[in-house]
């Protein structure tokens, strides 16, 4: 089969993945073999390519926002019928037995597997993924929409589940990408009565977000008239971080949705001010990961609304042009691998 893969670090000087010829996976007894449409290009496969979010091993094939059809079943999988749509996402497997997946939170298994990371991932003609960490995708739901919803979107919606907002309370967001324009659809359902403020770099992304319903748009030097009761980041930097603390009530939580930051503006840390910042029960979620729980929960979810991603198409053999484009910033939504 063709996939494009990742065979070293990365500073993009030239292109990091390279289309290649590899072996078809097959199906273990409990696996589903999946023939891919389509796979969405996620922030964390810059962060795999630089070098932040170390693949395990090289090369690799990335990408975890997968959706395609079962095209075979393990001896010992009927979860799924040959013909059927469904999606993978970040979590490949976890172990099912500890302490951690015993109480839901497989996300912070200590032998969690990533989709495209730990694994060979979606920008390829095939997978297989044991058929408990496949979930079905609606028929209502298009390929190239379903899969920012696999990633940005269940991100988005347990990083909203975290912050514990009430409806009529207000919500920052800061950066306005793929995650962040399906929260703020989906906070329009969920929690109609609350306002959303968005704090993002250019005039573009805060257009965009005024399109999709934000109360208030600036950039992270600016503040909203009035404070938020929670914010979710979703970007790449510490600034925001920083900023976003000074934009909180008293007892409002910040939750710091990325695996990892990079460390190019790291000094904003130094502006962090306890009083100013974290005094007065201020305090700071992160997400790791997700469940299987949460994307089986959240899919139907958007289904339903219906969430709907802005999408950019690229052919698979022009995966690194995608990637570029993410790495520029300034894009409307997400970016989508199709595969032919």
């Amino acid at each position: 089969m063709k996939a494009m893969l990742l065979n070293h670090i990365s500073d993009f000087s030239t292109p990091p993945l390279q289309l290649s010829a590899i072996d078809r996976p097959v199906p273990a007894r409990h696996d589903v073999l999946i023939e891919i449409h389509v796979c969405g290009v996620c922030h964390t496969e810059l962060d795999e390519i630089e070098g932040r979010a170390m693949p395990a091993f090289f090369p690799i094939v990335p990408g975890h926002q997968v959706v395609g059809t079962v095209v075979e079943c393990g001896a010992d999988a009927t979860r799924f019928r040959t013909g059927d749509r469904v999606g993978v996402g970040w979590i490949y497997s976890a172990c099912g037995e500890c302490e951690a997946c015993l109480r839901g939170e497989e996300n912070l298994c200590d032998h969690f597997i990533a989709t495209g990371k730990d694994v060979h991932g979606g920008y390829a003609e095939f997978m297989a993924v044991d058929e408990r960490f496949a979930v079905p995708i609606p028929a209502m739901v298009k390929d190239s929409e379903a899969a920012p919803l696999l990633c940005a979107g269940a991100i988005g919606y347990r990083s909203l589940r975290l912050t514990n907002l009430q409806d009529g309370q207000s919500l920052g967001l800061a950066g306005f990408g793929a995650s962040a324009h399906l929260v703020i659809q989906l906070v329009a359902s969920t929690h109609p009565g609350s306002r959303v403020a968005v704090f993002v770099r250019s005039a573009e992304e805060q257009a965009f977000a005024k399109q999709l319903g934000a109360d208030w748009t600036g950039t992270y030097d600016e503040l909203p008239p009035y404070l938020m009761d929670a914010v979710i980041d979703t970007t790449p930097a510490w600034k925001p971080i920083v900023k976003s603390l000074s934009a909180l009530k008293p007892g409002g939580r910040l939750v710091i949705n990325a695996i990892r930051k990079e460390d190019g503006d790291k000094d904003s840390l130094l502006e962090l001010s306890y009083h100013e910042h974290l005094w007065m029960e201020r305090e700071i979620k992160t997400v790791a990961n997700l469940t299987h729980a949460d994307i089986a929960e959240f899919i139907p979810l958007a289904g339903k609304i219906p969430l709907r991603p802005e999408v950019t198409v690229f052919p698979l053999e022009r995966a690194n042009e995608a990637l570029q484009n993410l790495r520029r910033g300034g894009i409307n939504g997400a970016n989508v691998l199709k595969i032919d």
